[in-house]
């Protein structure tokens, strides 16, 4: 269940995000403040089953508020406009954001209590490890 989810979590390590944000047509003065921002993730759980994911950092701040299987429009942080649906698969939160003509996935999931997150586009994957905060 997504509970296991809800927390504060911190990036403490990146691999291949430079590589990622390329992939995903992200600039290079966006990529540069991208690769030096150590994001916190914050996970909780509202009413009827809504979810919601802040993403805070001293560069940008962003929050969404989504139900499982249900597609959503998404404005990221990079600010492509993408239809966005989260699922909950084999113990992974899985995010899917389409946008021209597009798509990209994130995987979340918990290992050893830490929040690993797979970015794929293409053959790319970047990984994104987080400790819990709180």
């Amino acid at each position: 269940m997504v509970e296991q989810f809800v927390a504060t979590w911190t990036l403490i390590s990146s691999e291949n995000f430079d590589e990622y944000m390329k992939a995903i047509g992200v600039n290079f003065a966006t990529r540069q403040m991208g690769n030096m921002v150590k994001p916190n993730v914050v996970f909780s759980v509202g009413d009827g089953g809504l979810i919601l994911m802040k993403t805070e950092s001293t560069f940008k701040s962003t929050e969404i508020k989504f139900k499982l299987n249900e597609e959503f429009d998404e404005t990221t942080a990079d600010g492509r406009m993408a239809k966005t649906t989260m699922t909950f698969e084999n113990g992974k939160l899985v995010q899917k954001q389409t946008w021209d003509g597009k798509t990209t996935t994130l995987e979340r999931e918990i290992q050893d209590g830490k929040l690993i997150a797979k970015c794929f586009m293409d053959d790319i994957i970047a990984v994104r490890t987080y400790d819990k905060v709180a």
